[in-house]
């Protein structure tokens, strides 16, 4: 049987590929969402297997929800990602810094 340690060893693995992909690549909207949703999926398995190993389901009721919330920010995301791309050609966070007034 797989111990606790090694799914919060897994997790803040995966947590801290994350982290690392966000600071690492500044530059591409694309690579930022899916660098956030590896840091949700992370949070979400430790979330499930503390609930396993407590014996009830309110960990996993909760990740249901922050999933629920996850895809509905990746698709905004996303949404908001095409017309920026529309209107600028581009998706570079760089030259996304101005606003038009």
């Amino acid at each position: 049987m797989i111990a606790l340690s090694d799914y919060l060893i897994l997790g803040a693995i995966l947590f801290s590929i994350s982290l690392a992909g966000i600071f690492l690549n500044r530059k591409n909207v694309i690579i930022l969402l899916m660098c956030i949703e590896l840091m949700l999926l992370a949070v979400n398995m430790n979330f499930i297997a503390f609930s396993h190993f407590h014996g009830d389901l309110v960990g996993q009721v909760f990740v249901f929800f922050i999933l629920t919330v996850a895809a509905a920010e990746a698709a905004i995301g996303l949404a908001i990602l095409v017309v920026l791309f529309r209107n600028r050609l581009t998706i570079n966070v760089q030259d996304l810094d101005t606003l038009k007034g």
